[in-house]
C-alpha cells in the first residue's frame, strides 16, 4: 500500500522537480557568475533576486502554456476525430489544470532557488566570517540532494541514484556558470 505522502506529493512531484532544479541552478549560475566576475555581495543579492523572481515567473508562465497548448491540442485532436469529449484522467491527461502546474513550478522554482543566495542574506544582517561563496556551493549541493531525495522517494528508486542524478547534474551547470564569469571577468577586465 503507498503512503499517504506519496500519494500527495507523486502530482506535483514533475513540475516541482523541473522547477527546483532550474530555481537552484540558475540562482546559483548568478551567485557562481557573480563571485566569478569579482562582484560583490550586494550585487550578487540584487542579480540572485532579480534572476529568481523574473526567471521563476517565466518558467511558469511557459510551463502555464505549455500544458494549456498541450490540452488544447488533444482537444482539438478530439473534435478532428469526432471523438466525444474523454474525461482527463481517463484520457491520461493531467488532473490538474495548467495555472495550477505553472503555480507549482513557481513555488518549488522559488523555494529551491532561494537556497544558494540564503548565506548572503545571512551575511546582511549577521557578518559571516567565512568564504560566503563556499557556503553557498555547499548550500547548493543541499538543495540539488534535497530535491533528488525528493524525486526518488516519492517514485520508490534509490535515493542514492537520485541523489546522485540531481547533484551530478547540478553541479555541471553550476561549473559551467562560475568558468563563464571567471573567463568574461578576464576577457572583459
Amino acid at each position: 500500500m503507498a503512503n499517504p505522502l506519496h500519494k500527495k506529493l507523486e502530482p506535483y512531484l514533475g513540475e516541482f522537480v523541473y522547477g527546483g532544479m532550474d530555481g537552484c541552478v540558475t540562482t546559483f549560475a548568478v551567485v557562481a557568475g557573480s563571485f566569478g566576475a569579482g562582484l560583490s555581495s550586494s550585487v550578487i543579492i540584487i542579480l540572485g533576486f532579480a534572476n529568481l523572481m523574473a526567471d521563476g515567473f517565466a518558467m511558469s508562465v511557459g510551463a502555464y502554456l505549455s500544458h494549456k497548448t498541450q490540452r488544447d491540442n488533444l482537444q482539438k485532436q478530439r473534435r478532428l476525430n469526432d471523438q466525444p469529449a474523454v474525461p482527463a484522467q481517463t484520457a491520461g491527461e493531467s488532473q490538474k489544470s495548467p495555472a495550477w502546474i505553472g503555480g507549482i513550478t513557481y513555488g518549488s522554482f522559488i523555494a529551491v532557488g532561494i537556497i544558494p543566495m540564503m548565506i548572503y542574506l545571512i551575511d546582511l544582517r549577521w557578518p559571516v566570517e567565512r568564504d560566503l561563496f563556499g557556503i553557498s556551493c555547499v548550500l547548493t549541493a543541499l538543495g540539488f540532494i534535497l530535491v533528488g531525495w525528493l524525486k526518488a522517494y516519492v517514485n520508490h528508486t534509490r535515493i542514492i541514484v537520485g541523489i546522485a542524478e540531481t547533484l551530478s547534474l547540478g553541479t555541471l551547470a553550476a561549473l559551467v556558470a562560475y568558468f563563464v564569469g571567471d573567463f568574461l571577468k578576464g576577457l572583459l577586465g
